[in-house]
């Protein structure tokens, strides 16, 4: 169970982390390129399919995160288990605080001020999926080098 519970973690995470990185430098920037008649068409467009896309992925990141606090691999320091899930829990307090407001806010039409603060403030997803990566090839590479 606990080799299933950390691969799924291991994907799911490197999966969010190429999707963020895509997502701040191409999909938040093109948003101020869209032009205001065409924004909040493109805008519910882009939600509509990025979310079938990334909730999954971060639900399962966030459910095997809590459950390897429970099930360590063998090998592992608590701490790098535990630090992983505080960037999980992290990330989604930034989605939930920071940036689902300003996409409530720009489905409503473009506003220059909020696709700032959404570009800048997902800096904070980006660098922690980031680090959360680092963190689970590190794990791997634990798992791997003393099993």
């Amino acid at each position: 169970m606990t080799k299933t519970l950390f691969i799924a973690n291991l994907i799911s995470t490197l999966f969010m982390t190429g999707a963020i990185w895509l997502i701040q430098l191409v999909q938040y920037p093109f948003f101020a390129s869209v032009g205001t008649d065409q924004f909040p068409k493109y805008h519910a467009s882009h939600s509509f399919w990025i979310t079938p896309i990334v909730a999954p992925m971060m639900i399962s990141e966030l459910v095997t995160s809590v459950f390897l606090v429970v099930f360590p691999p063998p090998n592992i320091e608590p701490k790098l288990i535990q630090a992983g899930l505080i960037l999980t829990v992290l990330i989604w307090f930034s989605t939930v605080f920071l940036q689902i407001p300003m996409h409530e806010k720009l489905a409503q039409g473009f506003d220059a001020q909020a696709h700032r603060f959404l570009v800048n403030s997902n800096w904070i997803r980006t660098a922690a999926w980031s680090l959360r990566s680092i963190i689970v090839v590190y794990m791997l590479w634990k798992i791997i080098r003393f099993n």
